[in-house]
């Protein structure tokens, strides 16, 4: 899993926790100390406006 330095909104533990989930047998990450501490210490979630929500209600009408 590489980690790259992004913006603090996009580097959370909820990335990193998914990542680690969904390796089958072994899970590599490549990226600085320092901001994989810090997707550690963020549980900061924004809500996410993605109008999934819009469009399953459309196709359900």
């Amino acid at each position: 899993m590489a980690i790259p330095q992004a913006s603090p909104m996009l580097l959370t533990r909820n990335l990193l926790y998914t990542g680690i989930t969904r390796a089958k047998k072994l899970l590599i990450v490549i990226g600085g100390k320092r901001t994989i501490d810090f997707m550690v210490q963020n549980v900061d979630s924004k809500k996410r406006n993605t109008g999934l929500e819009y469009k399953l209600r459309e196709e359900l009408l």
